[in-house]
């Protein structure tokens, strides 16, 4: 008799293991009893070999065997995530900051070389283990939602695409300036947003206040702003696939400008403007009502991002250093 396929592997159940125990004691070879269960012969020893027992001079016991297979995988799934001090104390600082978990994997390694962790172990150390740090979840759902399900089959809207993968090198690697990465931030209090521009080189920050997050909003707020400077300060938009963005042919064509999108799910790989979005958090926490955010305040919250040092810029301001670049003759 043929067995099954290890794809269609499914672990022992009760009635599997009694019929194991009945024909181990009449005295059958592993194989006559794989044959019987259709499983493979190394599963059949595996199981007498790991869930035996010598009570009642029994050698295997079906109940036995259950009971200790239920233990094994009851503390097997109940294991620590996240157990090396040094990994923690990233992962909860750099949540705090509002980074994704898909960033703070992502960087671990340069910031520790030693170390490395997938971001979806972050997501269950937060879900099943620190509830409370759901709160610093850029969607912060109260419930993980299953992997794959919701947007498996939907389309992008957005015409004429250009994917990040087809984005030249010079533009990956912050060599020239005017090249930047376009963003909304939402709030769930009413339909005013934020939209969010930031010089990847510079890291010079531009922040719109919107009646509502729609693509003509968004698009006319930074075509009215990004037109006072000079062409060579305006040359690619890096997005996500939000709806806000549909209309970025029309501000290609009004700046003379090109359009790059992150892959389907994949915000993280516009990382400078995610970064910045976790310090406009700072001033503008969830469920901000950004109806009832005036315009100076907004002013205000762009010249402090634009004139504090930055480590990365060998301490100059963005402001400082995307001045500089405007008056340079390209």
């Amino acid at each position: 008799m043929k067995n099954p396929s290890k794809n269609n592997y499914q672990q022992l159940n009760h009635n599997e293991r009694e019929i194991i125990a009945l024909y181990n004691i009449l005295g059958y070879t592993y194989q006559e009893i794989a044959d019987i269960l259709r499983r493979n012969k190394s599963t059949i020893s595996r199981e007498i070999s790991r869930n035996s027992t010598s009570i009642y001079n029994c050698i295997y016991r079906a109940n036995r065997a259950q009971l200790f297979a239920d233990t094994r995988k009851r503390y097997t799934h109940k294991r620590e995530r996240l157990k090396n001090n040094i990994i923690r104390s990233y992962v909860h600082k750099k949540l705090k900051k509002y980074w994704s978990p898909e960033q703070i994997a992502g960087r671990l390694s340069f910031d520790h070389p030693d170390h490395k962790i997938n971001y979806e172990s972050i997501y269950l150390y937060i879900y099943n283990e620190r509830p409370d740090l759901i709160k610093y979840l850029r969607k912060q759902h109260k419930k993980r939602k299953k992997r794959g399900k919701k947007n498996q089959n939907r389309v992008s809207k957005i015409p004429n695409r250009i994917s990040i993968d087809n984005r030249p090198m010079y533009i990956n690697n912050r060599s020239k300036y005017g090249h930047w990465e376009l963003d909304a931030i939402v709030s769930r209090q009413s339909k005013a947003a934020l939209g969010v521009g930031v010089e990847r080189k510079s890291k010079f920050t531009l922040i719109n206040l919107l009646d509502s997050k729609t693509s003509s909003n968004f698009s006319i707020s930074f075509n009215r702003r990004l037109s006072h400077y000079p062409a060579y300060m305006r040359k690619s938009f890096t997005y996500d696939n939000g709806t806000e963005n549909v209309e970025h042919e029309r501000m290609n064509k009004i700046l003379n400008s090109k359009s790059f999108f992150c892959n389907p799910y994949h915000s993280w790989e516009k990382g400078t403007i995610e970064n910045t979005n976790g310090l406009i958090r700072f001033y503008f926490p969830k469920k901000t009502d950004f109806s009832k955010v005036s315009k100076e305040n907004i002013k205000y919250i762009e010249r402090e991002l634009n004139n504090r040092p930055r480590k990365c810029l060998n301490y100059k301001t963005p402001a400082e250093v995307f001045k500089k670049a405007v008056a340079l003759k390209h």
